[in-house]
């Protein structure tokens, strides 16, 4: 048998420096996830002896890690908003910038005295539609998207946090029955990147995240055209559409968002790293 000690720091020879990892902080998530210890239990017990068929996962896993298999997806857990999700393969990673969407949302459902109605659109794991109905209790969620595997892993998140307030259901925006259904709220964190970008993202995402949540088209901007076409048949009178944009399409995004022709107020939001990061536009 190894000890913990050794099983770190072979695993950080074994996983690479790379713009998504951090191979120190990696091997530590890897081993805890399999000894369901915390990150301070190594430090305190690293002459602690593990048994060998957990010490043949490690070295598995951080071999995996090395080839840019997302950490989230091997130990089916990701944080955001306070909250763990249950996340595997087929949907994309929540990440820390989306959490400024979600945010926005809350402060503006603080205005509403009554139930409110908010529809998210492309939910993947449910990370914005479960945060929402698990903090705004006075709200309806609706999370939509066309991913069997994307709707499986919301139901699983749904039940995680036991919520009785959120819906998952199967829809294509690009071809959409609502049942004449109005939302006061209608979020999304589209597909953005251009298509031809992709490759050039980091191999954890460029090979081993959903392109259906990755490709925006040719231009990055095709569910943004498409949202707005949405939003106009199921907003009710007093409504709003917040979107997560791409750092460079402040501009373009604002643009589609003023042809619309139905917006009173459009804002902008920055990220945690001062890039535009939400358009919010307002029904009056």
């Amino acid at each position: 048998m190894v000890t913990i000690e050794k099983l770190l720091k072979d695993g950080i020879d074994i996983i690479k420096k790379r713009d998504y990892n951090n191979p120190h902080l990696d091997v530590q998530l890897i081993l805890s996830h399999l000894l369901l210890k915390d990150k301070m239990y190594l430090h305190i017990h690293r002459k602690n002896e593990v048994d060998n068929d957990i010490a043949a996962k490690f070295y598995e896993m951080a071999r995996k890690r090395n080839e840019g298999y997302p950490l989230q997806y091997m130990t089916n857990s990701q944080e955001f908003m306070g909250l763990n999700f249950y996340v595997q393969e087929g949907v994309l990673v929540p990440r820390p910038d989306t959490e400024i969407l979600v945010g926005k949302i809350i402060k503006i459902a603080g205005k509403y005295e009554r139930k409110i109605n908010i529809l998210d659109i492309g939910t993947g794991s449910g990370a914005i539609a479960v945060s929402l109905g698990y903090y705004l209790k006075n709200s309806v969620v609706t999370a939509m998207d066309i991913s069997d595997i994307a709707l499986k892993t919301t139901e699983a998140n749904i039940v995680k946090h036991s919520l009785t307030n959120v819906w998952p259901i199967k829809t294509d925006i690009f071809n959409y029955n609502f049942n004449n259904e109005k939302y006061d709220i209608v979020v999304s964190n589209p597909p953005y990147i251009e298509k031809d970008v992709i490759k050039e993202l980091p191999i954890e995402v460029s090979t081993y995240e959903p392109k259906l949540a990755l490709d925006g088209g040719d231009d990055g901007l095709n569910y943004y055209r498409q949202m707005v076409k949405v939003f106009k048949d199921i907003c009710k009178e007093d409504s709003v559409l917040a979107v997560e944009i791409g750092y460079n399409q402040r501009e373009a995004v604002t643009e589609i968002f003023n042809n619309a022709k139905i917006f009173n107020r459009i804002e902008c939001d920055k990220d945690y790293g001062g890039n535009d990061r939400v358009i919010t536009g307002y029904v009056r």
